[in-house]
């Protein structure tokens, strides 16, 4: 979450194009300039082309005006032009001009081959101004056409060549554009980041093109089935290194324009789309190794590097490269040498590559599968044992583990288009927990994706506002509506859905139809249909039982939004669906040709003893089998490998709560965790007693899996959400304490009075829960602890006593405790952080402050880039709006300041959905839904670009609160009261 020459030309032909634009360059860049000036909306990636008032002739910009059926006023390009090949040769300076901006220059040769009969060239070019007027030549016999007329089409974000006569079918062309661009500090396309270095500040020009950004670093056909190959070649300062997709072929020094440089050029890459590329300049170190045939190389800041924090990501990416080979059986893709359009073989084996990673300081996303030169932010590759979490480690391998998957499923094999990003992203979602867990077979890490995805979307999917996995292609055509597509419906369900398919069809069923799969389209693109033709060949082969196709089972999981809730009455034996909704009142407006059924795969326990796999193919049947008798129980959903909710009739729920009360270990962890899932989701819905769901808490003073504690205190968090404004709050603190005080106390003994580390990645985490939960209910003993640890930091802030598993807690709960001066004392901290997860940590810890005009302070400082990255200023509101204090300011902060926010921070980033839910999550009164629709309407011209869908759900999950409240306030008050009592 993706050019000038041919580089056998000589450099002194560059520079004579280079300097023969230099006179319309600085024309264009006096537009770029007054632009800045006037902070047009400049920096959002993708919004608009930059406009020009003094243009090469022939060149316009076309008004922005209602869309007509003319082919640029449409977001998709014709099918008139496939391009073959680009050359790109780019010079990013590091240094501003006198004027005070950042540039970059560039020329661009893409190769096409015309389809049809067209005078037209539409070609995706967004706030990129054109030095010299485009030209065209023919490769064939036939001249090519004179260039009639172009011009900017702003709100398609096409460059339109107009011609005099139309291009001829089968014959290949070359298009030439010289151009420049500012290198921006928006986090998209070809942008700058910047770090200090012993005090030094230092520039970086890096790219994140996915998902329509690459138009942003030079005119190409930027759509994932437009594949082509690049040849790119870039110019940069001396001191400074260069990487792209490819390795490198040779590195010159040359003299551009009076000014010394150094030219890169790279070899050709493999066919592939736009949203792939990568091009950096930078002054960074790295570190390698080799993994049988391939090079892996780690870059990062000089400073990270010489402190060992790439050797972890170093460490883990062979094992986990070849987990996927074995997986896929494919070698690695992309070679090196060798005939890149050849048929390979059915192992794929494609040769030497050296997989570059690059940990940058700004980058928006978690990480970027750029193929050969996957980018990171910081805290997803860098890592140092003596500040960073188990947490953090767990994140680089899963991060990691999901970027090389990208290297087959969705870089060798694409999608043809955006609204089939489920594919590529729930498929990375899911593999990524296999790869990590063959990296580190001992943190058991497969089972965190029922609580960290299938769980986390579920409450998403829950919703009228959800959306399906797959939608017709013209519902997903802008920019916006491409960003806003990256949810977690498509990581999060995708994931899930994929992991139920594997789960019934057995992962050997499942692994080779994927190996099918990647054979028959390497290189190509596809519609998720192709994978479920490919899976229902090897079933048919294998000769697996299953009671309909794959594409009429898993259709109904893509095509409807949502998943069903099973009931089983083990009285009766009766089992029925029904679309689960978490307001069982809200009206389902979107219609679903399968009627929001599914068929549903149910794999089940008896009293401990597990079952054959059961089909419920319709929305209701009986079934004997489902019968039982005096204490025997049952469970459905055998580690939630299904994507659905279970209910019971009440006598079995009362069974397995009497079966958590006396004999937990009885039931599989993973079916405790979806117990207390299901309770507290079924109770918001109506299905049972929300004094159901509370009492699947009760037996957690004997529990010490992290799971099911983990499960028990998100759902609680809701509780936390809707009454942590009213006496409920009281009651509340009182039982969760009288809960977690053995938990606390537990660990406490098993550490050594806290001076060792349990030894499972599990327990670590429990740890945590415990002292966070113990310290956040009152526990004396608890705060005691953790002030003397911050106390002890603060009076010696060169040795940090506290253990990095536990500063993110500790940091918090002594911010909470403390005043102004702890607060200071933190920021001073953050600033001069020179790890990426330190500073991560106690960016989050500042927001845990009560103290009012400190949060107000703070939220000043996420809107300064030079105090608060870019990147990290969305996730820093979320934070400061968890904080019951925090809400209401973050609330009125970002009313007050959506504009400048949306407009600095919008472009290049998928984050604005977790802004909108994380600030409104506790909203649950008439006035706060009042607000929030008003929010929206005062907003309408302004936008919210990746949040759009956000909006109407948090007004939907609005009017939910309200409703639950009024419902359920004084039972859940009754009910701790009797529970909290010793």
């Amino acid at each position: 979450m993706g050019k000038g020459f041919y580089i056998s030309k000589t450099l002194g032909v560059v520079g004579i194009v280079l300097g023969a634009g230099a006179v319309a360059t600085i024309i264009a860049l006096s537009v770029v300039y007054s632009q800045e000036k006037s902070k047009n909306n400049e920096v959002k990636p993708t919004e608009g082309t930059t406009s020009t008032t003094v243009r090469p002739s022939g060149t316009t910009t076309a008004p922005t005006t209602a869309p007509s059926n003319d082919p640029w006023d449409r977001y998709r390009l014709p099918d008139t032009l496939l391009p073959e090949s680009y050359d790109v040769v780019l010079w990013p300076r590091l240094k501003p001009d006198n004027r005070g901006i950042y540039i970059f220059t560039g020329n661009s040769t893409v190769t096409f081959r015309c389809e049809k009969e067209t005078d037209l060239i539409l070609i995706h070019s967004n706030k990129l101004n054109l030095t010299a007027d485009p030209t065209l030549t023919s490769l064939g016999s036939t001249p090519a056409p004179a260039i009639q007329s172009h011009w900017f089409q702003l709100t398609t974000q096409y460059l339109v060549i107009h011609l005099n006569v139309k291009l001829k079918v089968g014959e290949s062309y070359q298009l030439f554009t010289d151009f420049v661009g500012e290198l921006a500090d928006d986090l998209g396309g070809f942008y700058r980041s910047v770090y200090k270095e012993n005090g030094v500040e230092k520039v970086l020009a890096t790219t994140q093109m996915q998902p329509t950004d690459a138009r942003k670093a030079f005119p190409c056909f930027d759509e994932p089935a437009m594949k082509a190959y690049f040849n790119i070649t870039l110019l940069h300062d001396p001191n400074t290194i260069a990487l792209s997709n490819g390795r490198e072929i040779e590195t010159v020094d040359v003299t551009v324009e009076g000014t010394a440089l150094k030219k890169t050029t790279f070899e050709q890459t493999r066919r592939m789309s736009t949203y792939l590329l990568a091009f950096i300049v930078s002054e960074f170190g790295f570190v390698n190794a080799m993994e049988g045939d391939v090079l892996i190389r780690i870059f990062a800041r000089k400073e990270a590097i010489a402190a060992g924090q790439g050797d972890y990501a170093l460490k883990i990416t062979g094992p986990i490269l070849k987990f996927f080979e074995q997986y896929y059986n494919a070698t690695y893709p992309l070679p090196k040498s060798g005939d890149y359009s050849s048929t390979q073989s059915t192992m794929l084996s494609m040769g030497y590559i050296e997989p570059y990673q690059i940990a940058l300081p700004d980058f928006n996303a978690g990480a970027m599968e750029n193929w050969g030169l996957i980018t990171y932010r910081e805290t997803a590759l860098l890592y140092d044992p003596a500040v960073s979490s188990n947490g953090n480690k767990e994140r680089i391998t899963t991060i990691i583990a999901h970027e090389l998957a990208h290297m087959w499923f969705g870089n060798l094999v694409t999608i043809n288009w955006w609204n089939d990003l489920w594919l590529n992203e729930g498929f990375a979602s899911y593999v990524e927990y296999l790869g990590a867990d063959h990296a580190e077979p001992l943190w058991n890490i497969k089972d965190l994706i029922v609580i960290l995805d299938v769980h986390r979307v579920f409450a998403v999917d829950a919703l009228t506002s959800s959306h399906p996995l797959s939608s017709k292609e013209e519902a997903v055509m802008t920019p916006d509506q491409i960003n806003e597509v990256f949810d977690s419906i498509s990581y999060s369900k995708g994931a899930s859905v994929l992991r139920m398919l594997s789960d019934f069809l057995t992962e050997a069923i499942f692994t080779q139809g994927l190996q099918s799969y990647l054979n028959h389209f390497q290189f190509n693109n596809t519609v998720y249909t192709d994978l479920w033709y490919h899976l229902q060949k090897v079933v048919g082969s294998a000769g697996t039982s299953l009671p309909a196709s794959i594409s009429d089972i898993m259709d109904r999981w893509v095509l409807q939004m949502g998943f069903p809730v099973v009931t089983i009455n083990t009285t009766t034996g009766q089992l029925s669906q029904k679309h689960f909704l978490l307001d069982p009142e809200s009206v389902v407006e979107t219609p679903s040709q399968f009627n929001y059924e599914w068929i549903v795969p149910i794999q089940w326990i008896k009293t401990g003893g597990r079952q054959d796999l059961v089909w419920l193919m319709d929305k209701q049947t009986t079934d004997s089998k489902f019968q039982v008798t005096g204490s025997d129980w049952i469970v459905a959903n055998l580690n939630v490998s299904g994507y659905y909710r279970v209910n019971y009739d009440m006598g079995n729920w009362d069974r397995l709560l009497t079966t958590l009360r006396t004999s937990h270990q009885s039931i599989p962890v993973l079916n405790r965790v979806q117990l207390i899932d299901d309770a507290f989701n079924l109770a918001r819905a109506k299905y049972v007693p929300t004094t159901l769901a509370l009492s699947t808490t009760q037996y957690l003073s004997e529990e010490r899996e992290y799971m099911p504690w983990k499960s028990a205190l998100d759902n609680l968090d809701y509780y936390y959400l809707m009454f942590d404004r009213s006496e409920v709050y009281g009651y509340l603190q009182s039982y969760i304490g009288k809960q977690v005080t053995p938990l606390f106390q537990y660990y406490k003994v098993i550490t050594g009075n806290w001076s060792d580390v349990p030894t499972g990645h599990m327990d670590q985490y429990n740890q945590v829960n415990a002292i966070r939960m113990a310290c956040s209910t009152g526990l004396e003993e608890c705060n005691t602890l953790v002030k003397n640890w911050f106390q002890e930091w603060r009076n010696n802030p060169s040795v940090n006593p506290i253990h990095a598993n536990l500063r993110s807690t500790v940091y918090c709960r002594a911010i909470a405790a403390g005043g102004v001066e702890e607060w200071d004392f933190a920021w001073e901290m953050f600033r001069n952080a020179t790890i990426a997860t330190e500073a991560d940590k106690l960016r989050a810890a500042l927001a845990c402050t009560t103290i009012p005009w400190l949060l107000n302070r703070y939220l000043e400082y996420t809107v300064n880039p030079d105090l608060i990255r870019k990147q990290d200023g969305t996730s820093t509101i979320i934070y400061i709006a968890n904080n019951v204090v925090g809400q209401p300011l973050a609330w009125d902060f970002i009313r007050a300041n959506w504009q400048y926010i949306f407009t600095q921070y919008g472009g290049g980033s998928f984050s604005f959905s977790n802004l909108i839910n994380g600030v409104t999550k506790r909203f649950s009164s008439e006035f706060e839904l009042k607000q929030l629709e008003q929010f929206r309407e005062d907003n309408s011209d302004i936008g919210f670009g990746s949040g759009t869908l956000a909006i109407q759900q948090s007004i939907d999950r609005t009017k939910a609160n309200m409703k639950w409240v009024a419902e359920n306030k004084e039972q859940v008050r009754t009910w701790l009261i009797d529970a909290s009592k010793p």
